[in-house]
């Protein structure tokens, strides 16, 4: 498995290249790969939120991209999605390294999870987010 910190899983909203944090990430990420994970996916109303799940049959499908400059990147994504110390407690999502499957191999990569109960969501079985 290749190993490294500047691969982002996107599956929600910041495809949209309408979304001025995914005009961010198209501007400053190069596409690497479509890609999926074992996991959930939920509908939250206006965004999705995935839950990572390694022994589960489903997946979430998205696309990875490779950073430019992770770390300002990062900076810049937490805030839209409410991760981190200064954000409303608990998080709503949080952000992790998972391993996602693609049609290159294995990678590790930054993925924001949703945080908080699922239960009453409904869940997107397909996988995939649909705007």
């Amino acid at each position: 498995m290749k190993e490294t910190n500047n691969y982002i899983f996107v599956y929600g909203r910041l495809l949209v290249k309408e979304n001025e944090y995914g005009k961010h990430l198209s501007n400053n990420c190069v596409f690497h790969s479509k890609g999926k994970f074992k996991g959930k996916l939920y509908d939250i109303g206006e965004y999705p939120g995935a839950v990572y799940q390694p022994d589960e049959e489903l997946f979430v499908y998205g696309d990875n991209f490779i950073m430019n400059d992770p770390d300002q990147t990062l900076k810049i994504l937490d805030e839209y999605e409410g991760f981190g110390e200064n954000e409303e407690q608990p998080n709503l999502f949080t952000r992790a390294l998972i391993e996602a499957e693609t049609d290159k191999g294995l990678i590790n990569c930054r993925v924001y999870l949703y945080n908080l109960k699922t239960a009453g969501l409904r869940q997107i079985t397909s996988g995939i987010y649909k705007q």
